[in-house]
């Protein structure tokens, strides 16, 4: 297992950060995604999820690791696990953030646990988010951050059976996708644009395809089938890499209860992320930070 206590000097960590909700990014990714309509445009709501969009700092090259992030130690602990992946988040919003204003970010690492599973030692790190918009707290969100080492030899493709989904939609998410993506969220990690690095470094088959950016795609699964449905809580959790140029299957189903349940599989019929949506608040309350102006 890895050492944690030196992690732990990072639980409690916090930052700032300040930004305008510029409709660039927004048409641009509204573009890539094909949507079809007038493009946004300041005073539009910011759709749930293209947050992700903002509060990103450009990178300084020689900042960078070999994997394209961001050295650890600053923000986020160096832990000694080489992997880093998004595992799951869950999010709530409480008012609509608007393009055209500005707007700030808190962000602070709530929680750091070590964790043995079936591929051996995992690191979970929990980072909070609260983003304000000019009228106040708009949005609470929760990312979960896993820490692994690569596995030793790739677990046989078992399919499961698939819930009932009559949303569907099948895609392939090719490397202009992900490239498009990662430029958009200035994501530097290498596994999304580098194959020989993927495949050389950290063994994947092929280009990973971004945890977001899936997330993304069921929201816009949503959309397409219930355009009137406003969420104000969202979860996901990722449960096994997609990768580019395969065959990607998207469900979806509404609840009676006015949740929506969402899903995606890889080309063998096995679940890759499982999320939901629901018209209820997902009960993430403001820190102290936010409260305090930290």
């Amino acid at each position: 297992m890895p050492d944690i206590k030196h992690v732990n000097q990072w639980l409690g960590k916090s930052e700032r950060r300040h930004d305008t909700l510029a409709p660039a990014p927004a048409i641009a990714l509204a573009a890539l995604l094909g949507r079809e309509g007038t493009p946004p445009a300041a005073g539009d709501a910011l759709p749930p999820l293209w947050h992700w969009l903002y509060f990103q700092t450009p990178p300084r090259l020689e900042a960078l690791g070999a994997d394209g992030h961001a050295r650890r130690g600053g923000f986020l602990p160096p832990s000694a696990l080489p992997r880093r992946m998004w595992a799951g988040g869950r999010v709530e919003w409480l008012q609509p953030l608007r393009l055209g204003e500005a707007a700030s970010r808190y962000s602070c690492i709530v929680a750091i646990q070590d964790k043995l599973g079936r591929s051996g030692p995992l690191q979970f790190l929990t980072l909070r988010h609260e983003i304000s918009g000019e009228n106040g707290l708009a949005l609470v969100e929760e990312q979960d951050l896993v820490y692994c080492r690569a596995p030793e030899g790739a677990a046989p493709a078992v399919a499961e059976a698939m819930p009932a989904a009559p949303w569907r939609r099948a895609l392939r998410a090719d490397d202009v996708l992900l490239f498009c993506y990662s430029a958009l969220t200035l994501n530097t990690h290498r596994i999304h644009y580098s194959r020989d690095y993927a495949v050389e470094s950290e063994g994947y088959p092929g280009l990973v395809v971004q945890g977001p950016l899936l997330a993304t795609l069921l929201l816009e699964l949503c959309r397409r089938h219930a355009p009137a449905y406003r969420p104000r809580g969202f979860h996901f959790r990722a449960l096994r890499p997609l990768f580019a140029d395969s065959d990607i299957s998207l469900g979806g189903r509404p609840e009676t209860d006015g949740r929506v349940s969402l899903w995606a599989w890889n080309a063998a019929g096995q679940p890759a992320m499982e999320a939901g949506l629901s018209q209820a608040a997902t009960r993430l309350s403001a820190s102290d930070g936010v409260a305090s102006g930290a």
